[in-house]
C-alpha cells in the first residue's frame, strides 16, 4: 500500500490544482485536499492504483516527486511563486522566508537548489519576478511604478534596469510592443 500524501511537481497555480482535482475525481480517486504542490488522498493506494495515479498526473503535465531533495526544491519554488504572485510586499527577506517555512539552513537550501536546478535561488526569484512583470505589463492595468512596487523593487529605476538586463527591453518598450514574449513559469 502507498501512502496518502504526495508531492507534485509543476503545480504552479490554483487552476492547476483545480484541473488535477477534477481529473482525479473523474478517475475515482478520493481526494482529501489539494494544495499547491501537494495532494492528500483519503485512502491509501495499492500498486495498481498508484500506477494509475502516476499516469494520470503525468498525462496532465505534472510529475510526482519521490525523493526528499526534489521535494525541498519544489517547496522552494512554490514559496517563491506564491510570494511573487501574492501582490503583497515581503515582510522579510527571501532567505528568512525560506528558512522559516522549510526549517532548514539557508546555505543548505541554496546549495541544494543550485545543484538540482543549475541556478541560484536568487536567480530563480528574479526570473519569476520578471515573468510576473511581463504578465502585469501585458494586462495593461497598472503603471510601471505600481508594478515595481508590487514586485518589491526599491524603485522603478531598479525594476527597469533588472527588466532590461533580463529581457533586453526596457519595460516601457515591452509595453509598447506587447508581443508574446512571456515564458511559462514552470519553464524557468
Amino acid at each position: 500500500m502507498k501512502n496518502t500524501h504526495f508531492h507534485i511537481k509543476n503545480m504552479v497555480c490554483s487552476h492547476c490544482a483545480e484541473v488535477l482535482e477534477e481529473k482525479l475525481s473523474q478517475a475515482g480517486f478520493k481526494i482529501e485536499r489539494i494544495e499547491l504542490g501537494e495532494l492528500y488522498l483519503s485512502e491509501a493506494l495499492d500498486e495498481q492504483e498508484y500506477g494509475q495515479l502516476v499516469n494520470l498526473i503525468q498525462d496532465n503535465g505534472f510529475d510526482l516527486i519521490d525523493d526528499e531533495n526534489s521535494r525541498i526544491v519544489e517547496q522552494i519554488k512554490q514559496l517563491i511563486i506564491q510570494q511573487v504572485r501574492s501582490n503583497t510586499p515581503m515582510q522579510k527577506n527571501l532567505s528568512d522566508l525560506l528558512t522559516d517555512k522549510i526549517h532548514k539552513d539557508y546555505q543548505q537550501l541554496s546549495r541544494l537548489f543550485s545543484a538540482v536546478e543549475g541556478k541560484s535561488i536568487e536567480r530563480y526569484f528574479i526570473l519569476q519576478k520578471i515573468e510576473r512583470a511581463k504578465e502585469l505589463i501585458v494586462y495593461d492595468e497598472k503603471s510601471l511604478s505600481q508594478i515595481a512596487l508590487e514586485l518589491d523593487y526599491s524603485s522603478q529605476q531598479h525594476f527597469s534596469r533588472q527588466f532590461k538586463k533580463e529581457t533586453g527591453l526596457a519595460p516601457s518598450h515591452f509595453k509598447d510592443i506587447k508581443e508574446n514574449k512571456r515564458t511559462s513559469i514552470d519553464q524557468l
